[in-house]
């Protein structure tokens, strides 16, 4: 969907980026897709050795890139990304907010200190990351990116603190856009909501559960998220789908509630089951980064291509093809009902 007000933005290679969460995953991927395009980068994660062994590959092929160190979660260290952005390249042009983390297990028995630090890194490092950002571009304009998830229009069994977060970091992108908009602020806001990616998400998580957790099929390519969000730096845009899946989970959820809710009891938290006995559960990075710069997984199903992704870069296809999704979707659903 097209933003409501115009805010132009430079092209890729004319611009100074930052990146949170650049050590794996989408956040990886997008930070070398950025580089292939001339962009100047501010890599940001809480590994400095996966920092540093990223600067150095980017450097070969001679990007200008500049790493930080810090957690999103601490106000300052923000704060410092910011500063230390502007003291190197004079600006930023596009703050892309993409840490994110997860926990596995019911809701009962996810402790509330474990859930705070999911916070911490998925709603409190968007806000202040958003807040920092959004000083700098209002005289200049550029764009703030947040990383979201289908999970923000619906709920997703098993990992509750972490649905609850996208709902919270829908809200509140949604709000700050609608304030920069009433200021007239140069400021594009977009959300960014995918379906399941194949990245290290999961091997990330913190589990809580009696078996190996997995993300439930569909799994698409990470590589379509960073495409989404690199399309979204040079085009302002609301809100982008990745993946099919996250369109049809947020229609079905809004069109079909009850019949959403009883899918969702029957089949998600099965597809979230692997046969594998849970391993140590103080192996996760939701309190300290990884060192390794992993992208994917390796699952072979993932899909690597997406029609509807590939629409929504164009807003009268994407309508066209939503309102006969949603249609299809809610009379699936009602018949199983």
């Amino acid at each position: 969907m097209e933003s409501t007000k115009k805010v132009e933005l430079k092209k890729l290679g004319s611009q100074v980026i930052v990146i949170t969460g650049a050590s794996s995953g989408v956040g990886l991927i997008t930070a070398r897709k950025a580089a292939a395009r001339g962009a100047r980068l501010v890599l940001v994660a809480r590994s400095e050795e996966a920092l540093h062994q990223l600067a150095e590959e980017l450097r070969e092929h001679g990007t200008e890139v500049i790493t930080v160190k810090a957690d999103v979660g601490n106000q300052e260290d923000v704060a410092r990304v910011a500063h230390t952005a502007i003291e190197r390249f004079g600006h930023f042009d596009t703050w892309i907010n993409n840490a994110g983390v997860t926990i596995f297990g019911r809701h009962g028995d996810v402790p509330l200190e474990d859930q705070r630090r999911l916070f911490d890194t998925n709603y409190w490092g968007v806000v202040h990351g958003s807040l920092v950002a959004a000083a700098h571009l209002r005289e200049r304009g550029g764009a703030i990116i947040n990383i979201g998830s289908e999970a923000a229009d619906g709920p997703m069994p098993l990992q509750s603190a972490y649905t609850a977060s996208q709902h919270a970091i829908k809200g509140f992108t949604d709000t700050l856009r609608l304030e920069l908009e009433q200021e007239k602020a140069p400021i594009s806001v977009t959300l960014i909501k995918p379906a399941g990616l194949e990245t290290p998400m999961v091997t990330h998580a913190k589990n809580f559960l009696h078996f190996e957790p997995k993300q439930a099929p569909p799994l698409y390519d990470p590589a379509l998220a960073a495409d989404a969000i690199l399309f979204a730096a040079e085009h302002p845009r609301r809100d982008l789908f990745v993946g099919g899946a996250a369109k049809a989970f947020s229609a079905a959820a809004y069109h079909a509630p009850h019949a959403f809710d009883r899918f969702m009891q029957r089949f998600m938290s099965r597809a979230q089951q692997t046969s594998m006995p849970a391993g140590p559960r103080e192996d996760n990075a939701l309190y300290d980064g990884g060192n390794s710069l992993i992208e994917r997984t390796g699952h072979r199903r993932a899909l690597r291509s997406c029609p509807y992704t590939s629409s929504a870069k164009h807003p009268v296809l994407t309508t066209m093809l939503v309102v006969g999704a949603s249609a299809a979707i809610t009379a699936l659903l009602r018949n199983r009902r």
